[in-house]
């Protein structure tokens, strides 16, 4: 993020947010939405990845941010913590497609910070928004973006194509943001 002002105003919604804020958390998903998906159609190119792949990182990033908004760091900037949640989830994606991707090591180096894992707060919330899915689709989203498993072994797993799988990863995805923008209004 190169503007300092419209970081620290979007560092004041998420804050709020935190804070259980719903007004400002839609704010700051509006604002930042548009950013990400920048942010991702960028790296996807980078590394040749197509358009519709971008989309699901987005996808997948506000996600993320929904589910730990609570480890950002609210004295630390909140462009560092996007953008490495934006790098990891497009790395992921490229890897479960079976790509081999290097990340170099000064992308990283501002996010080389212990994660504690994720908070007993955070895991009831990601039971409760996995809840509204249904299944194959809540499977699907527990395997492959909470345990990191690629679409090959949740299609293994669920005996499924690896198509059908991507489809309804796209699906749950596109659904838990629409839930999250009706949350947040």
């Amino acid at each position: 993020m190169n503007n300092p002002v419209r970081e620290e105003e979007w560092a004041a919604w998420m804050r709020s947010a935190i804070e259980g804020d719903s007004y400002a958390y839609h704010k700051f998903l509006t604002a930042v939405t548009p950013h990400l998906r920048a942010i991702a159609r960028r790296r996807c190119d980078q590394f040749g990845a197509s358009a519709s792949e971008a989309e699901e990182v987005v996808q997948e990033v506000l996600l993320t941010i929904h589910l730990k908004r609570g480890t950002w760091d609210s004295s630390r900037p909140l462009g560092p913590w996007i953008s490495a949640i934006v790098r990891n989830k497009v790395v992921d994606s490229l890897r479960r497609r079976g790509r081999q991707v290097v990340v170099p090591l000064e992308d990283v180096v501002d996010t080389l910070e212990s994660h504690e894992g994720i908070a007993v707060s955070d895991q009831i919330d990601i039971k409760h928004i996995l809840e509204k899915l249904k299944d194959p689709q809540r499977t699907i989203v527990q395997s492959i973006s909470i345990e990191g498993a690629s679409i090959r072994e949740t299609a293994d797993q669920l005996e499924m194509t690896e198509v059908a799988v991507r489809v309804a990863l796209h699906r749950a995805l596109k659904r838990l943001a629409t839930l999250y923008s009706e949350h947040a209004t």
